[in-house]
């Protein structure tokens, strides 16, 4: 009996033969993106209890720290030496292929908040094993380490790769929605014209996941059968990630038109501290300073949020979760206050980031 893997293979074999998209074929080959997708969700989340995506010895990291990055890329390709410097945690170091074949953690402090390093196991090219991908879905960012000798085939592989687990890179969920009914067959309606996808393909996507009453509603440009199928599934995860390349100072230029790119030298220490900020930036976090009363806002030890969850409840909540039940107002200074002297809010005031808020209780 064939394995997931091979069936995979197969139907990959199968899509490549229609090297032309028209009437007669996009139907069945909406069925077949639909049967890939369902295929590779059970490599993600198994049925049995082995060989899934986050399983297995290593694997289990504890979360610490405000947010998790982890480092993906090629055996040897300078990932641990990188993660050692970066946070002080050792991280086996070989020329040698394969040599991290566990999940290693570390931290890293960034302006008052402590980041997770997770140096996750080098991806190995259709092992479909899922070694450290399903812990890259945990992540708030992804590092992509590429070779400098073939960077643009290196990303290509390792994104495929991670796609094929349901991770979606610098990519914001479609503006797609499928909504199942009792009655009425299938009804699509599109505010975008359908240029990479028709309404065979739709229906024999839904046809292969037993929708025959829906109604499809894309807003979405230039939507996929790819973005349909993600957004049936429901199980993808949408992550920002930045491919860093170890290089020369010769190889700048070349490598820096790499979109979402920062060239580095692990070697030489160089350019590392715009990685850094590039990471602070795709982070999206939101650093808010205490300010006690009678006494100065302390800028020492910052309570971190992220963007979207950064109201004065969630300031409240991260210190302790009684605190917003006693709340009579708080006081706000920054670029979220409308006033430089300060400004009086409650529970649903949104703060930016290096806020200060003093907290006034019943």
């Amino acid at each position: 009996m064939a394995t997931i893997v091979q069936k995979i293979k197969e139907i990959e074999d199968e899509m490549v033969m229609f090297t032309q998209k028209n009437k007669a074929t996009s139907y069945h080959l909406g069925q077949l993106k639909a049967k890939l997708a369902k295929l590779r969700r059970d490599l993600i989340s198994p049925s049995g209890g082995g060989g899934g995506g986050a399983g297995g010895i290593g694997f289990d990291v504890a979360r610490t720290g405000v947010a998790s990055v982890g480092f993906v890329g090629f055996p040897s390709v300078g990932k641990s030496t990188l993660m050692s410097k970066l946070t002080g945690t050792h991280s086996e170091v070989s020329e040698i292929d394969f040599t991290t074949l566990t999940t290693v953690p570390g931290t890293l402090k960034v302006h008052g908040a402590p980041i997770q390093i997770l140096d996750l196991p080098g991806i190995i090219e259709g092992a479909n094993d899922g070694r450290g991908r399903g812990l890259a879905r945990t992540c708030n960012l992804i590092f992509i380490v590429l070779d400098v000798l073939k960077p643009l085939g290196d990303k290509k592989i390792i994104q495929g790769e991670l796609e094929a687990f349901g991770i979606r890179l610098n990519k914001k969920p479609p503006a797609i929605t499928v909504r199942k009914k009792d009655k009425g067959g299938i009804a699509i309606t599109n505010t975008v014209p359908l240029t990479n996808i028709d309404h065979d393909e739709i229906k024999a996507i839904l046809s292969e996941y037993k929708l025959s009453n829906a109604d499809v509603t894309i807003r979405e440009p230039n939507c996929t059968s790819d973005d349909l199928v993600d957004v049936i599934e429901g199980n993808r995860v949408y992550i920002p990630a930045i491919y860093i390349d170890a290089i020369s100072i010769e190889e700048l230029d070349l490598l820096y038109k790499i979109p979402h790119s920062v060239p580095i030298s692990s070697k030489e220490w160089l350019n590392v501290d715009e990685l850094i900020e590039k990471m602070w930036e795709a982070l999206q976090l939101v650093r808010v300073y205490t300010k006690p009363r009678g006494q100065s806002p302390d800028y020492s030890a910052p309570v971190v949020l992220r963007h979207g969850k950064c109201t004065i409840d969630d300031f409240c909540n991260a210190i302790h979760k009684e605190i917003a039940k006693q709340l009579k107002y708080a006081v706000v200074w920054g670029s979220s206050a409308k006033h430089a002297r300060g400004q009086k809010v409650g529970l649903d005031h949104v703060l930016e980031d290096e806020d200060v808020v003093h907290i006034v209780k019943r």
